[in-house]
């Protein structure tokens, strides 16, 4: 699937959600369901900054890919990196730096997230964008 198709995926989901306290458990439970980190990774390398919570990120690259693992200490936050690394994972880094993420838009994160929640969000977004611009330059380097 491409970028957008799994954002269109994620909007259709959050429509099926009557109010936000529906959509909040679906975020908690999206985070329950992430592939975690694994615990080699929850350095303070991987920490994103930004971030209220303490978020871990890391990315693997296989096969031209991006695999992106995470971890939060938070529920809500864990639950929102899940949504970004099913957007994200498994796409070229050309791919994901080109990516315009219309999902938090869309699903309405910005107008219901906190605003350390909401910059927090956009942090993890960044990181994994530069991760992925890091080797997208290395690629184009070889």
């Amino acid at each position: 699937m491409t970028i957008n198709e799994i954002q269109d995926e994620l909007i259709e989901e959050f429509s099926l959600f009557g109010d936000w306290m529906e959509k909040y458990e679906n975020i908690i439970q999206m985070g329950k369901e992430l592939p975690l980190i694994d615990e080699q990774y929850k350095t303070d390398d991987n920490l994103i900054k930004g971030c209220q919570s303490r978020v871990w990120l890391h990315a693997d690259y296989k096969d031209g890919n991006i695999v992106f693992t995470a971890d939060s200490d938070a529920i809500i936050t864990k639950g929102l990196v899940s949504m970004v690394v099913r957007v994200l994972s498994n796409h070229t880094p050309n791919e994901i730096v080109n990516a315009d993420l219309y999902f938090v838009d869309q699903i309405g994160l910005k107008e219901h997230l906190s605003v350390t929640r909401s910059n927090g969000l956009l942090s993890m977004i960044k990181q994994m964008k530069m991760y992925a611009l890091a080797l997208q330059t290395k690629e184009n380097a070889n």
